[in-house]
């Protein structure tokens, strides 16, 4: 089976649960961008120490279309800044998970690092196969 993927509009297609009153729904940076900002989920500032992982929720569970999956990459402004990245570089939501989306961020750098609550921490772009 063979699948025009290209010309298909998935982002339409994304249904997008709130698991917790205070997530966001994703947003995209303009018309253009290829990623939707994801946010944590989280009622108070968290902090990563030099050269740790912590799992932030995103209060958010996706039901992606057949055949895509969303790929989960840094923000360019965490990382050259923050020294912040996802700590398996690239995170993956298989469109049949039907869980909370977390992002576990790495620190990268050699200072302790503050994530705010509602703050932009990765952004998820639908891809297809």
């Amino acid at each position: 089976m063979s699948c025009n993927c290209e010309n298909v509009n998935y982002t339409k297609q994304i249904k997008i649960k709130k698991l917790s009153t205070n997530a966001k729904i994703p947003t995209r940076g303009s018309a253009a961008a290829a990623g939707y900002d994801l946010y944590a989920d989280t009622e108070e500032n968290l902090i990563i120490l030099p050269h740790e992982t912590v799992i932030i929720g995103t209060g958010l569970a996706f039901e992606l279309p057949e055949r895509t999956f969303g790929a989960i990459y840094a923000r360019s402004g965490l990382a050259s800044k923050k020294g912040l990245r996802p700590a398996n570089c690239v995170g993956i939501v298989d469109s049949d998970y039907r869980g909370e989306v977390k992002v576990a961020l790495h620190n990268d750098s050699e200072e302790a690092q503050e994530i705010s609550a509602g703050e932009r921490i990765a952004q998820l772009i639908l891809q297809s196969y």
